[in-house]
């Protein structure tokens, strides 16, 4: 049996046991969590072409041949020349970055030859996947700045001192005027103006530079100085990727294969990518506390893809954790800890984990949340007239804006909890009801429910909570 196997038997064991337990949980987390140090070389070449598989969204030209590759290189006494190309644009790092790190980690610890290649000179010209507008330029000093703190901040997933680090000004600063031109006579410019990105923009009368059409051929040539075997990216680089292949093919190497990782969705479930700018994501540098609770407000529906981005559950255990929800033996809150916990585990260790688990549990699971601490407070008499929606963004400071608070109210986030004699009543506030004024609602959802409130009434979202003063009596 491979060493995965036998990590995998163990924590298969746990995954059939209760959940909920904090010592059971404890040791799941150290299982599984040992796993991303994981001497992986022992795997077949099938194997490891399915874990690879298994965590992407293509694989091209297919998983299959990827296997048949690594059994060719295995025979000639070497791995797979990998390669990942970051363009360290930003200073500010969220899990979603993570992703193809984690899936290069593997490829890492497979026994292949993995270059992590930064984009020094493409930086400056600036990705345009997906984009809307051209990206204002970066200077040497900037991408220095980032590229230190990407280095720090995405460690936890992945070991920088097994890694070879190229920067792509080792070649395309010394390029050649008739070299690039050699390129560009071959290749059409239609197949550049093809994409979607490009031709929106044209359509909106948008900026386009030469230089932004010139980056696919510029990440294109880093394969070919590279001599890639296979190269990683999000789904999102797919076109510059094949650019790759296009670029391979007029140095005369054989083409790479491919193989691109999904954009993850952020927390506030709308279907929008995580992005800092959308309030959505995770930052690496967050505190433990944060981190748990922030994995804790997702919707249920994205407690799979984050298992499967973020850990190195194996798909049978994943499969396995969602029968049992199916089935009804896990409880979704026991396994969203979990996860909540697992990507703690990764930034800071199991203790930390553990620690954040208890300290949610203590302030969100409580009977009462007398003993909570200090909370604010939304004074009825003051801002009742307002709807939930301005009270979470104005007053709260909760969300970034009334409409990011109504998707929190459509993602079923925002609720009442009113304390009674028997423990608490949770009642979650539809949009319609979060648009109205907020003391009419409150006095409506007692009414209607039957509740008094003297005990304390709170308003809830997400994993944030406010207590409400001026609450009627009667």
């Amino acid at each position: 049996m491979t060493r995965l196997g036998e990590s995998v038997a163990r924590a298969s064991e746990l995954l059939a046991q209760d959940l909920s337990s904090d010592t059971t949980v404890e040791r799941l987390l150290t299982e599984t969590g040992s796993r991303r140090y994981l001497d992986l070389t022992d795997l077949s070449a099938v194997e490891q072409a399915e874990l690879i598989a298994g965590r992407a969204v293509n694989v091209l030209p297919s998983a299959e041949k990827l296997a048949e590759e690594i059994e060719s290189v295995r025979a000639q006494g070497r791995g797979l020349k990998v390669k990942l190309g970051i363009d360290p644009t930003g200073a500010d790092v969220h899990l979603g970055h993570t992703v193809p790190m984690i899936v290069l980690s593997r490829f890492q610890r497979m026994g292949h030859d993995v270059t992590l290649l930064i984009g020094d000179i493409t930086a400056k010209i600036g990705d345009p996947s997906g984009r809307s507008a051209e990206r204002p330029p970066l200077t040497d000093e900037d991408i220095a700045r980032h590229l230190s703190t990407y280095q720090d901040q995405v460690r936890p997933f992945f070991d920088f001192d097994k890694v070879a680090v190229r920067f792509n000004s080792e070649w395309l600063a010394g390029i050649t005027l008739p070299k690039l031109i050699g390129i560009l006579a071959q290749v059409p410019a239609s197949q550049l103006l093809q994409r979607d990105d490009f031709r929106n923009r044209l359509a909106a009368g948008s900026g386009l530079t030469m230089s932004e059409l010139i980056y696919p051929i510029a990440m294109a040539i880093d394969s070919a100085e590279l001599a890639c075997d296979i190269e990683l990216g999000g789904v999102d680089q797919l076109l510059n990727m094949q650019m790759g292949r296009k670029v391979m093919e007029i140095y005369g190497q054989r083409p790479q294969m491919i193989a691109t990782m999904p954009l993850i969705e952020g927390t506030d479930g709308t279907g929008a990518k995580m992005s800092k700018s959308k309030g959505n994501a995770v930052a690496l540098t967050a505190p433990a506390d944060d981190v748990f609770g922030k994995i804790m407000s997702i919707p249920d529906r994205l407690m799979v893809p984050y298992l499967r981005a973020w850990t190195e559950w194996t798909d049978a255990e994943i499969d396995a954790v969602g029968a049992r929800l199916e089935a009804r033996t896990l409880h979704p809150m026991d396994l969203k800890k979990v996860l909540a916990g697992e990507v703690v585990a990764a930034l800071y260790g199991v203790p930390a984990a553990m620690a954040a688990r208890a300290g949610f549990t203590a302030q969100f699971s409580k009977k009462s949340f007398v003993d909570v601490g200090s909370l604010p407070v939304v004074d009825l008499a003051e801002h009742g007239e307002k709807p939930a929606t301005a009270v979470l963004a104005t007053v709260l400071e909760f969300q970034p804006s009334a409409s990011a608070a109504r998707r929190v109210a459509k993602q079923n986030g925002l609720r009442l909890v009113v304390e009674t004699g028997d423990g608490q009543e949770s009642v979650v506030l539809a949009e319609a009801e979060a648009i109205r004024p907020l003391a009419e609602v409150v006095a409506e959802v007692l009414a209607k429910a039957g509740l008094g409130a003297d005990g304390g009434v709170y308003l809830k979202a997400g994993r944030k909570l406010a207590q409400l003063h001026g609450v009627p009596k009667d």
